[in-house]
């Protein structure tokens, strides 16, 4: 891995080098993904068989678009036991976690004749997208459909891309038993997204779509957003390792290389203040990428953007980690804690050489889908909360009403809208 001293340039060029992985920058598909947003919207069925025939080459129908009882019991027949036990065990961590996201109605009366308050009430209806081509994620399945599940969403419909023989990958489809969808569909990318969107005779029109995906399906869910609500625009994961010369580097060098083999465009960056530390990690990833399976892949992800940081300080170390606002922040520190203070964004943070990042990819429990491309310092990570509606609820007696009725006026009267002043005036004539 290259290794760059952080200094002002070095530090604006990363920045300027990671968000041209934004799915905001990528204008040029946009065209691309509105045509078949379009079609589906105006064609339906027809545009979203004729897509996942020539995307994927599975050959869907009206009748074999759902995927049937028959098929789930075929999956968890070829599903192997032991997976079947871990996804358990997983989906118990990430429920647990979850449930102490719930909100719940409040209200607060006054003693002037006053009642205020908030009603939470889950969506009715919610997408998820899985993906799938370059590798399968029964994971992502489970973060996306708990916390909908958790928040009490009325119907979860799940869309997932084919492989050819048209039917859905197996251990995805158990995970997605297991963790509570309604309904899975045999759709997958753009046109999938515009279904959920728009709705097809085959395929129901949801509220709001989650999960992450390739760039068509970012650009789509961007496309439909209006239509629908949507989660977020997910970009290439990426990983953030902040260490000091305390780290193992063999650890650092396997978790920077955990993200990487994502795909081409996965960023991986160390930032430390031990030069030493920065040589040895380069030395260790160069000896893992020998002998892992998508080397070409990681080889790729690396060249374009891995990079290690020299900082000078603990102190400009995390300020480049709070400028970055990556995905997931590991801090391997000699006191990991007080760092964890500092720092003001960042998707999912992991503290310690032991809280290694893929223990919240699969199964501590925190959701794994998470702000990308810097969002971290305005987004979230998914939650109860992305499946909740908040409504403001407002009492008044008249006489909590007499009392205040003449500064409402004035209020209204000040921005010219003698209509609001009239309708609380009205009450109160003579």
């Amino acid at each position: 891995m290259r290794i760059l001293q952080l200094e002002e340039n070095s530090r604006k060029n990363l920045l300027d080098q990671l968000l041209k992985r934004s799915p905001n920058n990528y204008g040029e598909y946009m065209d691309r993904v509105s045509e078949i947003v379009d079609r589906v919207r105006k064609e339906g069925d027809a545009a979203l068989f004729d897509y996942t025939s020539r995307f994927d080459g599975a050959q869907v129908t009206a009748e074999t678009v759902r995927v049937t009882p028959g098929e789930v019991e075929e999956a968890y027949r070829q599903v192997e036991p032991e997976l079947l036990e871990v996804i358990r065990k997983a989906l118990k961590n990430i429920r647990a976690y979850h449930e102490k996201q719930r909100r719940y109605s409040w209200f607060d009366s006054g003693e002037n004749g006053t009642m205020l308050g908030q009603k939470i009430t889950p969506i009715a209806s919610c997408g998820v997208y899985v993906p799938g081509g370059k590798a399968v994620y029964p994971s992502s399945v489970l973060m996306n459909i708990v916390p909908a599940k958790v928040a009490g969403v009325g119907k979860i419909v799940m869309v997932t891309p084919p492989g050819r023989d048209g039917k859905v990958n197996p251990n995805t489809l158990v995970a997605a038993m297991e963790a509570g969808a309604d309904e899975v569909y045999k759709a997958g990318g753009a046109q999938a997204i515009g279904a959920l969107a728009f709705g097809t005779k085959s395929v129901p029109k949801v509220d709001k779509i989650v999960g992450p995906g390739n760039i068509y399906v970012a650009l789509a869910k961007k496309a439909v957003f209006g239509y629908v609500s949507i989660d977020s625009i997910a970009g290439p994961s990426e990983i953030l390792v902040l260490a000091d010369e305390t780290a193992n580097p063999r650890f650092v060098a396997a978790d920077l290389l955990s993200q990487a083999e994502h795909d081409e465009m996965a960023s991986a960056i160390l930032v430390t203040t031990s030069r030493e530390l920065a040589q040895a990690v380069s030395e260790e990833v160069d000896a893992f990428v020998e002998k892992l399976s998508r080397r070409g892949i990681l080889e790729k992800s690396l060249e374009n953007y891995g990079y290690i940081l020299v900082a000078d300080s603990l102190e400009d170390a995390i300020n480049a980690a709070n400028e970055i606002a990556s995905e997931h922040l590991e801090i391997v520190t000699r006191d990991p804690f007080y760092v964890m203070t500092k720092i003001r964004n960042a998707g999912a943070i992991f503290l310690g050489e032991y809280a290694s990042e893929p223990l919240g990819d699969y199964f501590a429990g925190p959701n794994h889908i998470l702000p990308t491309n810097g969002t971290a310092k305005f987004f979230s990570p998914l939650s109860v909360d992305d499946f909740v509606k908040k409504s403001s609820i407002v009492y008044y007696s008249r006489e909590a009403l007499e009392a205040v009725h003449t500064d409402v006026e004035a209020f209204a009267q000040a921005e010219g809208l003698t209509a609001h002043a009239n309708s609380i005036a009205v009450r109160f004539e003579e």
